[in-house]
């Protein structure tokens, strides 16, 4: 990787933790997120160069390229939102926000993006994130799963514009110990029963999914575009023994 990674999402649970595994390898990052206090604890932890502000905000994107200076070979858009609810409750502005922040904020950051990394002298790449409830369908998830999946067209589309220079991947985890699914996860008895519906019989930990990004990133991964790879504990394709 000649350039700088930049992680959109960078002071979360996920997004931090793929920051702490590019910096162990002395690759160079820009991160992003809303929370100044948090991010610039992140950046200060990881020697990363940042940027504060909302990915609802379209100006936002032209100032993170600014940021980050003129080298980029790496993008990785780490934000999402869990937002559950009935078809009867939920509004077409929680349906409309779902789909800025997670799909349309992506564009935003790939098109930004796009004019650094492709002068790249090495193969670049942008990984996105995606979610099981795209591929696998729960009660409550429609909001968060058309915007998901929204991210996996996304994903596609740009793997096939984008080649050969830019490869274009996906990552759809499941529930994940972070601080975004905190409040679900809270409560212990709600935590067991949701590990046990994975076959693998745990929720997931930050760095399960960080490890599968930053391989993504890496030339290790050079002939892998056009992917959604599913880290899920096997809930979107197996069910658990004795079901």
């Amino acid at each position: 990787m000649e350039g700088k990674i930049i992680i959109y999402g960078g002071s979360g649970g996920i997004g931090s933790e793929i920051a702490r595994l590019l910096h162990a390898k002395n690759i160079p990052i820009h991160i992003v997120a809303r929370d100044s206090e948090k991010l610039a604890t992140v950046a200060d932890a990881y020697s990363a160069s940042y940027t504060v502000g909302d990915v609802m905000n379209p100006i936002l994107f032209p100032k993170v390229m600014e940021d980050a200076g003129d080298t980029c070979s790496g993008l990785v858009y780490a934000v999402g939102s869990i937002n559950t609810g009935s078809l009867r409750r939920l509004s077409s502005s929680d349906y409309l926000d779902d789909f800025k922040i997670n799909g349309l904020g992506a564009v935003l950051a790939a098109q930004a993006a796009f004019p650094v990394m492709k002068k790249s002298r090495s193969q670049s790449s942008m990984v996105f994130f995606s979610s099981v409830a795209a591929i696998q369908g729960f009660p409550l998830h429609s909001s968060i799963s058309m915007a998901k999946g929204a991210v996996n067209g996304l994903v596609l589309a740009l793997a096939t514009e984008l080649a050969p220079k830019i490869r274009v991947n996906g990552i759809a985890p499941s529930i994940t110990d972070t601080p975004l699914a905190s409040t679900i996860i809270k409560n212990d008895e709600i935590a067991e029963k949701l590990a046990a519906i994975h076959p693998l019989k745990r929720i997931g930990k930050a760095e399960d999914i960080a490890r599968l990004a930053v391989f993504l990133l890496s030339e290790e991964s050079s002939w892998i575009t056009g992917q959604i790879i599913s880290v899920d504990g096997g809930r979107s394709t197996l069910h658990p023994a004795g079901t």
